[in-house]
């Protein structure tokens, strides 16, 4: 059971493996892009080519749908990111449970977005843990955990280490299912990973230089931190600190340099509305920013 990227190499796992998967639950084909074509999902599309049945039903809080998950019978349910509430009838049906490979070391950044929230909040280390799936939001006993350094990855890049990450871990569980006991979640140190707001894409210059590098990580490659100029949206997909100070959000010089509320960053990968990403330096070749020009970062700031 899972939707995006993030899920495929589990799938791809338990069929290298061996398992007899059952179906494959993910979210239904939306539309999606700038075409609004409709997709299916990444599992979708993995599980397809596996020949594994598909099922993108909208919600699981049916009767009916519940009675065709209860239908099959499974051992155990595997589950990655897939993006719908599993109601206790489906929490119950497996013989074994329903275990969810989760992006953060639990019980830190419960939640929707454990991975942005990770690298916002400045952390050192994330991981994977394996948890028995139950009713409360990422509360249930843990099985398994992994940690990993995050340094200076980013969202993207941090997201492809915990998916591989993930499908090995749940492959050792699976593997040796008996050899690991659940052990309950501490009460301390919890924290919740709430959904990324649109308005948190846009950087805040108030801030110091290293936060708003975070931003930069936290949202590269997608949705993309941004401020604006003149009117127009500026993606930043990549960017360094530098020993540099002025006005937040004053452009101190011609290599780009912007003023944050200590120091400054130095966006170094950078895309505009509708084109390819490039070098900041190939960029400046075609689109001045002046020195002394001040970017659009507020929160009054109008842009879509």
């Amino acid at each position: 059971m899972g939707t995006p990227q993030f899920a495929v190499p589990t799938l791809l796992a338990l069929a290298e493996d061996g398992h007899e998967i059952a179906a494959a639950y993910t979210q239904p084909p939306r539309p999606a892009g700038r075409g609004k074509q409709v997709r299916k999902s990444p599992v979708q599309l993995a599980a397809e080519k596996l020949g594994v049945e598909v099922r993108h039903p909208v919600s699981l809080k049916g009767a009916e749908e519940q009675a065709a998950f209860a239908v099959l019978e499974p051992d155990v349910a595997v589950v990655a990111a897939y993006g719908l509430i599993l109601p206790q009838a489906i929490l119950d049906a497996p013989r074994l449970g329903c275990l969810n490979v989760h992006a953060s070391l639990l019980p830190r950044w419960r939640g929707a977005a454990p991975i942005q929230r990770a690298i916002l909040a400045g952390d050192a280390v994330t991981g994977v843990t394996i948890m028995r799936m139950e009713a409360g939001l990422d509360t249930g006993p843990m099985l398994a955990k992994a940690a990993v350094p995050i340094e200076r990855k980013t969202a993207g890049e941090l997201t492809a280490e915990l998916a591989e990450l993930g499908a090995r871990l749940m492959e050792g569980v699976l593997a040796e299912f008996a050899l690991f006991h659940p052990v309950a979640q501490p009460e301390e140190g919890v924290t919740y990973a709430r959904k990324i707001d649109k308005a948190e894409t846009r950087l805040d210059f108030t801030q110091p230089a290293e936060q708003v590098e975070r931003q930069v990580r936290a949202f590269a490659p997608a949705p993309g931190a941004w401020f604006a100029l003149d009117g127009e949206r500026f993606r930043v997909l990549a960017a360094e600190v530098v020993e540099e100070s002025g006005e937040a959000g004053e452009v101190l010089d011609d290599r780009l340099t912007i003023a944050c509320g200590e120091g400054a960053i130095r966006p170094l990968l950078i895309q505009r509305a509708g084109r390819p990403a490039m070098d900041t330096a190939a960029l400046l070749r075609g689109r001045s920013f002046p020195a002394g020009s001040r970017l659009c970062w507020q929160p009054r700031c109008s842009l879509p």
